[in-house]
């Protein structure tokens, strides 16, 4: 299914707030961030020409965030740097001077880290972000995962030292627990999805993000004319969305958010034209987007910049995730997880459909941007979907 925006902010300007966190300053901010990460390079751009020409579209760029950070994921860009602010904070505030980001690794701001206990739910990938920032400063990190959660993806986060705690139930369910938990506590909730009177924090995982889109601009010759996004809760959805509208204003790309056709709340808001959130039915491939209560604060940004939403089949998910292991002649291979070749699947959905290809505007001329998301998370499910192992494909 496709739907264009009709909301009635539609190409009205960004929340001033959204601007100082997702626009120009929101990515020099992350910018500066990680030239400080000692592991840190920006992930490559990859063209797959023999693809687009399969395609029938002009080009096609796959922005690779299965190599970011060592944690195999873009959400390595959101957790972390929230984490890491959030201590800053505290030891700016305990020792009466600034600190930036050069002095992450300062004993006065580990000091204060080490009293600090830092919660999030998680599908698995936000966890490990929020769990390798706060080994990074020697802080303390619970997460909290439903029963969807695979326990290899439960054994990535344990391994950066994380108290791990099961949840029955949905990733909606595991936030509010987290959110319970942490209130009661007094630990720092560190959420990937917003909700009433908690927008800075998933403010700054989002404004992690950003650096997709500020890295992916500056590595093509050319902008992109179409951009296609996935989406969970929303949050790299609305942050790069952000971007492009803060980067070209009315000449920006035209933007769809993609979704699994089981677990589409972004898809269902549009429609609706405000937040709802959806019944909890079949569980989609697509497990990091499995998510059925969007974020208000997302749902903001997108209200006003993106141009388009779609929903993906699992079939779809997984088709993609072939193609970008076994690539056309000339086209390089891309280790790309369930959730990760999911803006590939919408492409491909959308191409397939004659009316939604002309909706989208997509003909020979257009230049795709999209994001993989992760790479193989869970290798045992990767070589499941695709037969090969993840190894096999990257050689």
């Amino acid at each position: 299914m496709f739907l264009l925006n009709h909301h009635a902010d539609y190409r009205s300007a960004l929340h001033a707030d959204d601007i100082a966190t997702l626009g120009p300053a929101g990515a020099d901010a992350i910018a500066a961030h990680l030239a400080q990460r000692a592991n840190h390079a920006p992930t490559p751009l990859h063209s797959l020409p023999g693809l687009a020409v399969a395609l029938g579209i002009g080009a096609l760029f796959v922005k690779d965030e299965g190599q970011r950070l060592g944690l195999g994921s873009f959400k390595a860009l959101g957790g972390a740097y929230a984490v890491i602010r959030l201590a800053l904070e505290a030891a700016s505030a305990k020792l009466g001077r600034t600190l930036g980001d050069a002095e992450m690794n300062d004993p006065a701001v580990r000091a204060v880290a080490a009293g600090m206990t830092f919660a999030c739910a998680t599908d698995g990938n936000h966890g490990r972000s929020v769990a390798q920032g706060a080994q990074l400063l020697g802080a303390k990190a619970v997460i909290f995962v439903h029963g969807g959660v695979s326990d290899e993806r439960v054994a990535a986060i344990a391994r950066f030292g994380a108290e791990m705690v099961r949840v029955s139930g949905t990733y909606d369910d595991s936030v509010v627990e987290a959110a319970r938990v942490a209130t009661e506590r007094g630990w720092t909730i560190v959420s990937d999805t917003s909700w009433d009177g908690y927008e800075r924090i998933p403010g700054l995982v989002m404004q992690g993000y950003t650096a997709i889109a500020r890295e992916g601009l500056a590595q093509m010759a050319e902008r992109p004319t179409h951009v296609f996004v996935q989406a969970g809760v929303g949050g790299i959805a609305a942050a790069l969305a952000a971007q492009m509208q803060t980067t070209f204003g009315d000449a920006r790309p035209f933007f769809t958010v993609v979704e699994p056709s089981r677990a589409a709340c972004i898809f269902e808001a549009a429609r609706l034209g405000h937040p709802a959130k959806i019944a909890h039915g079949e569980p989609t491939v697509m497990a990091m987007l499995e998510c059925y209560d969007p974020s208000p604060l997302a749902l903001r940004v997108l209200y006003r910049a993106a141009d388009a939403f779609l929903t993906a089949e699992d079939a779809d998910a997984v088709e993609a995730m072939n193609r970008l292991a076994r690539p056309a002649a000339g086209d390089p291979a891309i280790v790309a997880g369930e959730s990760g070749a999911a803006g590939l699947a919408g492409l491909i959905a959308a191409l397939r459909d004659p009316a939604a290809r002309a909706a989208l505007k997509l003909d020979g001329n257009s230049r795709v941007f999209l994001v993989n998301t992760e790479g193989a998370t869970d290798p045992e499910r990767y070589a499941e979907l695709v037969g090969l192992q993840p190894a096999e494909v990257a050689a």
